[in-house]
């Protein structure tokens, strides 16, 4: 325990040493998280929208006012040339263009079919499926409105009306930066603690120290452990920093028990540790080492949950999410905090990391070498 104790005061001692890396482990991760916190979000707050108006009456005046009255809509331009809708396209002024046809209000009030058409741009998919959806709710709103207006609603056979109410669930104002920030939170923690872990043994390879190392009796899962624990203070630190701006700069809710988060924030911090070390024991110089680390760290990015649903991705990659620690620590972070998760809830999550934090410090242990 004695010898445990000196490599781990050692450690702290090089970290505090090094001058470049406190605000590479401080600073900048604080900065990243409220940069991208603010910056990063699906949310479509404007959509540009042509209007093709042929009918050009008191019905088709009423759709357009509804519309813009909508926020998220922004009319750019009102036109009966189709050469109008196609250049609108081109150049990106419009979203999407709303065509009217002639005589949709006698139409209308004939009780006959009354198309509209939505012509999308769907370059962006996301976008287009947002505005085209919202559109269809004003449009069928406005629709029932119209018929209310004639009394020409049809009523159902028990002649009664069907009506749907709906109530928003732990995010109930619907602010995305509640939904992103614990994500981006769990994964700038991960992705500073692997790349500063890979580096560590390595670093002490060129510099030379790791030859003074290895002729002592420290036994190698010693040194493992005394290069791990350093490094889970520092994660645990970041991570007491980042709830706090979260809730300081975002009001991010914490419906959930604390205890929870950082239990499994330990076992996390451990699995990414163990893969840091892992990296380092094979990579013979820093550069290789963050190299490899970014590898795994885009891939775990990309495969998190963070940006894009595991549930909408292939099959193939969803079971690549299994072993991808950044995924389950997102997952819990968003469950625990907005939701409420116990441990029980999530005890896949906690099973799952656990095995991988076994498996990369069994492996760091095995692989180090304590010949030159």
């Amino acid at each position: 325990m004695i010898v445990l104790l000196y490599i781990i005061k050692k450690e702290f001692l090089q970290i505090f040493r090094d001058k470049a890396m406190l605000p590479l482990m401080t600073v900048l991760p604080i900065i990243q998280l409220i940069v991208l916190s603010n910056a990063t979000s699906n949310e479509i707050k404007q959509v540009n929208l042509h209007v093709e108006d042929m009918d050009k009456s008191q019905f088709s005046q009423r759709l357009i006012h509804k519309i813009a009255a909508n926020n998220i809509f922004h009319i750019t331009s009102s036109s009966q040339n189709p050469d109008d809708v196609y250049r609108s396209f081109m150049n990106g002024t419009a979203d999407i263009v709303l065509r009217i046809p002639n005589n949709a209000e006698r139409d209308f009030y004939r009780n006959k079919s009354t198309e509209v058409q939505l012509l999308i741009d769907a370059i962006n998919g996301q976008a287009a499926t947002v505005g085209s959806g919202y559109l269809n709710v004003i449009v069928n709103s406005f629709n029932k409105e119209m018929r209310s207006e004639v009394k020409m609603i049809t009523p159902n056979p028990n002649g009664t009306m069907i009506a749907i109410e709906y109530s928003n669930w732990y995010n109930p104002e619907l602010n995305y930066k509640h939904f992103m920030v614990p994500g981006i939170l769990g994964e700038l923690v991960i992705i500073l603690i692997l790349i500063l872990t890979a580096m560590n043994i390595v670093k002490e390879r060129e510099v030379g120290t790791i030859e003074q190392i290895n002729v002592t009796p420290i036994k190698k899962w010693q040194f493992i452990l005394g290069k791990l624990i350093p490094f889970l203070c520092l994660g645990l630190f970041l991570m007491v920093v980042g709830l706090i701006l979260g809730k300081v700069l975002f009001d991010i809710p914490m419906v959930g028990s604390l205890w929870t988060v950082f239990a499994y924030v330990v076992i996390c911090l451990v699995t990414v540790l163990g893969m840091g070390l892992l990296l380092s024991n094979y990579a013979d110089t820093q550069q290789q080492a963050i190299f490899v680390a970014f590898f795994f760290v885009i891939i775990f990015v990309l495969l998190c949950g963070l940006f894009t649903p595991i549930e909408s991705m292939p099959v193939w990659a969803q079971k690549l999410t299994i072993p991808n620690p950044i995924a389950h620590f997102v997952a819990v972070m968003r469950n625990v905090l907005l939701k409420g998760s116990t441990m029980a809830d999530m005890s896949y999550r906690f099973i799952v990391t656990g095995i991988l934090a076994l498996i990369f410090n069994t492996l760091a242990i095995v692989t180090y070498k304590k010949t030159i």
